[in-house]
């Protein structure tokens, strides 16, 4: 892939505080590059493109008569996974880290874009290209914060890779996307993960605080399938709070507006997506959406042990009661949010259902904070997937 680089006419728009998406910023980083010139076409809060960028990136955008393809986006494949040996640390077995350290050892890859943290502060992520395994190491776990990324692609230009493995979420992805043709590569990879309802620093710290029994020895924590937050303290214990028992009057405004407002919880423009939410407990739901995905998942697939998606319960009734709770801000006592998430957590949706409840009831939030806030963006910001999938809630009037 050959560049003319039109963007070296921006660099005098380098230094800037600028932030064009304004409260709507997600921090992916572009705006802090002299690749901020793109900003109003690639940023996913400016310009909404995903349709588009799909056929870009896998030949053809999502068929909306699929289900499957509705709610997940283009896919070859699905599969549920686990490492047969994981790596010690990792927030799971490490399937991420092991692709992107077999792509460095088999020069597939010249670096990965990964997020490590900081020396002071485990959750403050710090964006690198990792040229040694080590430095992919020293990324596992998810820093469940804004993160800037994408600050580091003039290092790329600079340091004359031509071929780069990228870590990421959505809102990141789209951007990277938007301005590939730009970065001078033969070859770009893009590894995946699945991402909802991020925070500022500060925005972790009250929900630590306000969740965790231990706020300052969490090591990492989730969202998981059996309806409940997933801490793990510095001493290896796990703490568990139900959903239902999550103090929503105090945490329903500490999410990002960026996160409120997005519509690409599966990493749509990924080749290759490494999550949770579509597979059992205790595994990892690996989506591959081109030939590039499948590439990078046979690298490692002798060291996986695999079985087919499953799907059971039915997600739409949970959906719709979660609408006015969230709405409302319902919070109820621990002892009933214990009794609910074990009743739900055996009748209620598994597998893709349960991904489908995740994705529905994010969406008809994220529609609703839209349709409230920024009204005049609603009709272009959310995708024909995510309107169809809204339309078969009852929303509130106003």
């Amino acid at each position: 892939m050959t560049s003319v680089f039109p963007h070296k006419k921006a660099k005098a728009l380098k230094p800037t505080s600028r932030r064009p998406a304004k409260e709507l910023c997600s921090e992916c980083g572009l705006c802090d590059t002299y690749y901020i010139h793109y900003v109003k076409e690639a940023c996913a809060f400016l310009n909404q493109q995903i349709h588009e960028l799909e056929e870009q990136t896998h030949t053809r955008s999502r068929n909306l008569d699929n289900p499957d393809e509705l709610y997940f986006g283009v896919h070859q494949d699905m599969m549920a996974a686990r490492k047969k040996e994981p790596i010690p640390g990792a927030q799971w077995t490490g399937i991420v880290s092991t692709i992107a350290i077999e792509m460095l050892n088999r020069n597939l890859v010249e670096g990965v874009v990964c997020v490590q943290n900081t020396k002071e502060d485990r959750f403050q992520p710090m964006p690198i290209i990792a040229r040694t395994p080590e430095e992919i190491l020293a990324a596992r776990v998810n820093k469940p914060t804004l993160s800037p990324n994408l600050s580091v692609l003039e290092q790329i230009e600079k340091s004359g890779m031509k071929r780069l493995l990228v870590i990421g979420v959505g809102c990141q992805i789209q951007a990277l996307r938007a301005v590939e043709k730009q970065l001078g590569l033969e070859k770009l990879y893009v590894l995946g993960t699945p991402c909802v309802d991020n925070v500022t620093r500060a925005g972790l710290q009250k929900f630590l605080e306000t969740t965790s029994r231990s706020p300052n020895t969490v090591v990492h924590y989730e969202f998981m399938q059996d309806f409940r937050v997933h801490f793990k303290h510095e001493d290896g214990s796990i703490e568990t709070v139900p959903f239902f028992g999550l103090k929503t009057n105090k945490l329903k405004d500490v999410f990002a507006p960026s996160c409120m407002s997005c519509f690409d919880y599966v990493n749509s423009l990924a080749d290759l997506v490494v999550g949770y939410m579509g597979a059992p407990f205790g595994w990892q739901w690996i989506t591959v959406r081109n030939d590039t995905g499948r590439e990078m998942l046979e690298l490692v697939k002798d060291w996986l042990e695999t079985q087919p998606v499953m799907t059971s319960g039915d997600r739409k009734a949970a959906v719709q009661q979660s609408i006015p709770a969230y709405d409302k801000a319902v919070t109820i006592p621990i002892w009933a949010a214990k009794l609910m998430g074990v009743i739900i957590e055996k009748i209620g949706p598994k597998g893709l259902e349960y991904a489908r409840f995740s994705i529905d009831s994010h969406f008809t939030r994220n529609y609703l904070y839209v349709k409230r806030n920024h009204p005049e963006k609603l009709e272009a910001h959310v995708p024909e997937f995510a309107k169809r999938i809204v339309n078969q809630y009852k929303l509130p009037k106003s």
